[in-house]
């Protein structure tokens, strides 16, 4: 996934002129209320400690690819799911509830970065955290710390996904004008767009859009 652009206005070079705020008159009072809280003042953190707030803050740069600010305060929004308990309402099977496996997960990368480097995760370097995480990844099903690992990866990336994708700014980053309620849409269908939107201006940089006329 790429990084948000240091304009977040700006349409992430992909959408240029694209402003999603732009779209606020279009929405209903509700909507529009909880879409201009998201850029207000992230929630304060609550559920982690001030270790594992360090620890998550950058597995969700490196699962994001956020290298600099301005960032989706994405921490903060998993932090106050799990505060509140407002989880997928599910969990594998032999793992923990979600906190528990978020606590859990935290410490184990902390315990594999010792191991590495001598020091705790958030303060290892960005290539060796890459390589840690890629050392997760790369086990697939097989265990690490005593979890399956695809789904130690499917707890974060789920996490981390629904928080980063909720948020404005990555919606300036892939074009995408907001709730559609109670405007709708009109021209449905692969590549068609509605008077509102930027066509892209990178579109080869889209791999789900290869092949596609």
């Amino acid at each position: 996934m790429s990084s948000l652009p240091l304009d977040p206005s700006a349409g992430g070079g992909r959408f240029p002129g694209f402003d999603v705020m732009g779209q606020e008159k279009h929405w209903d009072e509700v909507t529009s209320a909880v879409v201009v809280s998201r850029l207000g003042m992230p929630p304060d953190i609550r559920f982690f400690n001030a270790a594992e707030e360090a620890t998550a803050t950058a597995l969700c740069d490196q699962l994001l690819d956020q290298r600099e600010p301005p960032r989706v305060p994405v921490v903060n929004m998993v932090d106050a799911r799990l505060a509140e308990d407002q989880t997928d309402g599910w969990h594998y099977e032999g793992m923990a509830p979600d906190g528990q496996s978020w606590r859990d997960s935290l410490s184990a990368l902390d315990e594999d970065a010792m191991a590495h480097s001598g020091c705790a995760f958030a303060e290892a370097a960005w290539e060796t955290q890459t390589a840690i995480l890629q050392a997760v990844q790369d086990l697939g099903s097989e265990d690490w710390h005593g979890i399956p690992a695809s789904r130690v990866w499917s707890l974060w990336t789920r996490y981390a996904c629904t928080a980063f994708y909720s948020h404005p700014w990555a919606w300036e980053e892939i074009g995408f004008a907001g709730p559609a309620y109670p405007r709708g849409y009109k021209n449905i269908g692969v590549n068609k767009l509605e008077p509102f939107e930027v066509a892209d201006a990178h579109p080869a940089q889209d791999p789900l859009r290869k092949g596609t006329s």
